[in-house]
């Protein structure tokens, strides 16, 4: 997997999920939040220590991460 610099793991930390920069945002979170419709300026507004970066890197990780394994689709 490619390195990322605003993706932090921390087992300590939300059980380990993927967060933006060592905050407690997951990157499951954000890109949940994109999925929903919401504009890059909605999830800033939302979450106020986010920075645009994180928002497209956040995005960058989840499409690496599902090249990295096979998920189960509908017609399959």
């Amino acid at each position: 997997m490619k390195q990322f610099q605003r993706i932090t793991v921390d087992a300590g930390q939300l059980g380990g999920a993927p967060c933006i920069r060592g905050l407690r945002i997951p990157v499951a979170t954000v890109v949940g939040m994109i999925g929903e419709g919401m504009t890059e300026a909605d999830i800033l507004n939302a979450y106020p220590d986010l920075e645009i970066e994180d928002i497209r890197e956040a995005l960058r990780y989840a499409a690496e991460a599902v090249r990295e394994r096979e998920l189960p689709v509908a017609g399959s």
